[in-house]
């Protein structure tokens, strides 16, 4: 099953790649927003609309109405608990420093 989950474009972050920033439930991420531009919503025009997020990309607009009624089924259903976890474990972290002992051995 795929889960589109509702978020709100907080900001342009790149406009040659269409990326956004969206806040989904307080959790903000970088989202690709292809799917949702076009001559008729072009990508100034998205900041602070809601947009349904599914693995990174804005895939349709939606109201703020149809937002909150989806999250509240969401929230209902312990669904969203699990997506915002995952989308918190999946954010960018700083590399983690790999000790030299830690290197497996190449054997030739």
């Amino acid at each position: 099953m795929c889960l589109g989950i509702p978020g709100q474009i907080v900001k342009i972050t790149d406009v040659e790649r269409q990326m956004a920033l969206v806040d989904v439930s307080g959790v903000q991420r970088e989202v690709n927003l292809e799917c949702v531009v076009d001559d008729y919503h072009p990508l100034d025009r998205c900041v602070g609309h809601w947009v349904l997020v599914h693995v990174g990309f804005a895939m349709s607009l939606i109201n703020e109405g149809e937002a909150e009624a989806t999250l509240k089924v969401l929230r209902e259903l312990g669904e969203v608990q699990a997506e915002l976890l995952a989308m918190k474990e999946s954010a960018p972290s700083p590399p983690a420093q790999v000790p030299a002992t830690a290197l497996p051995e190449l054997v030739v």
